[in-house]
């Protein structure tokens, strides 16, 4: 990796931050699969390219991406909080609804990016977190293309942006 004026990023041994022009900044999680990272990665780039122009109103799609990447909340590298988690999921959501629009996302989406290779052991959360959101109107939830209940339904679903996303 490289940064302004072409000088590579430096990792720290324990592989936790890199450090740029001096400072020391947090390394994304590496357990992220790399089509969902550089996923995450577009969303974070056009989301501060946003901040130009829109200012504050762009911060919370800043602030979900560097979440969703590990960058900031909880660390990574330690054993995740069931809040920390949720949070993380839901900015992981969130992040992944923004870059798909109009497209949907499954929730194991989410929990790959937050679970790594133990996803499926995410997934009960993901889909808890996905309730939640859906209460709030950032998303909606769908079988076969129809607005479903979240808490009532059984098998695969798919997650929609809402009106509050």
């Amino acid at each position: 990796m490289t940064v302004a004026g072409d000088e590579p990023a430096q990792r720290t041994p324990d592989g936790r931050y890199l450090i740029i022009g001096g400072r020391r900044w947090r390394a994304c999680d590496p357990a992220i699969p790399e089509k969902l990272r550089a996923e995450l990665v577009a969303e974070l780039m056009r989301a501060r390219r946003a901040v130009r122009t829109d200012g504050d109103a762009a911060r919370p799609a800043v602030q979900d991406a560097k979440v969703a990447l590990g960058e900031r909340g909880e660390p990574w590298w330690e054993t995740p909080t069931p809040e920390g988690r949720a949070d993380r999921l839901a900015a992981a959501i969130r992040t992944l609804l923004r870059h798909r629009r109009p497209s949907t996302i499954c929730p194991s989406d989410a929990a790959r990016v937050v679970g790594g290779e133990d996803w499926r052991s995410v997934m009960d959360q993901a889909r808890e977190v996905a309730a939640t959101l859906a209460e709030q109107d950032v998303l909606e939830v769908q079988q076969k293309g129809e607005r479903v209940d979240p808490h009532g339904a059984k098998g695969p679903i798919r997650l929609a942006a809402g009106p509050q996303l």
